[in-house]
């Protein structure tokens, strides 16, 4: 097994005693799964979030990173599918197209933004996101919020879906535009939210809609992320094909563009993913200190 000095991984670092401490779990609980060796090398660590909750998809990600790089041996996966695969998602009659929706986003006042909360929400998310995404649904990474759009004007339409997660690793245009030091960045990272998913309907045709919804999605993430996770946000990032997009609803809600990606994976580390589509980067901040809450001064 190759020996390591110290490790960092979301903003944590372990030192070479507490590498060989989770060595050491892994090694003794036999039979458990990888949630299951997440949640004890967690508590082993206090390693939470700000709620008190542990944080398992990263200590579990981070287990992975470890595996990957020779330092342990983990168990073998169990049901279920690695972060950010494109999975099957079964397709029901409740995800076909239904008439054409026409209007300008006014019509559909007080547009609102339902978080996914019941298992049936969620697979009818799922549902919407894979058949009418280019991107389909893949399984996203770390901490997530999916809503559904819905009209406010008595009817409840859906009309499009959207889903914020954790935010793309390291992007030197992003990164060049916060300030941060690379330190300060695996420090606070946290503290931006990635606009990971932004689906408007197919048959839904309403001016005005999307930038209308971001807007609204501006003044909602900060509250309900604090009320998931224990912290506000105060940066929202989005990555935009720009073979397939301008970009246009971004601009016309304020975003401000700030670069463009290389064509890697959003957590390629080890610079092992190339071939993708670059993406425009447009970011919007959340809070007027962001600089200074992203650099911890």
């Amino acid at each position: 097994m190759q020996q390591v000095s110290s490790e960092r991984f979301c903003g944590r670092t372990f030192n070479g005693d507490e590498v060989d401490q989770i060595k050491e779990i892994v090694s003794t609980c036999n039979g458990i799964s990888r949630t299951e060796l997440a949640n004890t090398v967690c508590e082993l660590f206090n390693w939470k979030r700000p709620t008190g909750r542990l944080k398992t998809v990263e200590c579990r990600q981070f287990l992975e990173h470890l595996a990957a790089k020779g330092v342990l041996d983990l168990p073998d996966r169990k049901a279920g599918r690695p972060k950010g695969v494109k999975i099957t998602v079964k397709r029901t009659g409740k995800g076909q197209a239904p008439g054409i929706i026409t209007g300008n986003a006014n019509d559909f006042c007080p547009l609102k933004l339902r978080k996914v909360t019941t298992k049936a929400q969620r697979n009818l998310w799922y549902e919407y996101v894979d058949r009418y995404h280019y991107l389909g649904y893949q399984l996203p990474f770390g901490a997530q919020l999916r809503y559904f759009i819905e009209s406010g004007n008595g009817e409840n339409l859906i009309l499009g879906c959207l889903q914020f997660s954790s935010p793309a690793w390291k992007m030197a245009a992003r990164d060049r535009w916060i300030g941060w030091s690379d330190e300060q960045r695996q420090r606070n990272l946290q503290k931006v939210v990635n606009n990971s998913r932004f689906l408007i309907l197919p048959w839904v045709k309403v001016k005005n809609l999307a930038s209308s919804v971001l807007a609204l999605a501006i003044r909602s993430v900060c509250k309900d992320w604090q009320s998931c996770y224990g912290y506000r946000p105060v940066v929202m990032e989005t990555l935009v094909d720009k073979s397939r997009f301008a970009g246009t609803c971004y601009k016309a809600a304020n975003f401000i563009y700030v670069g463009t990606t290389t064509g890697r994976g959003r957590m390629d580390r080890d610079h092992a993913s190339h071939g993708q589509s670059p993406k425009y980067i447009y970011v919007y901040p959340l809070s007027s200190r962001f600089r200074q809450e992203l650099s911890g001064l």
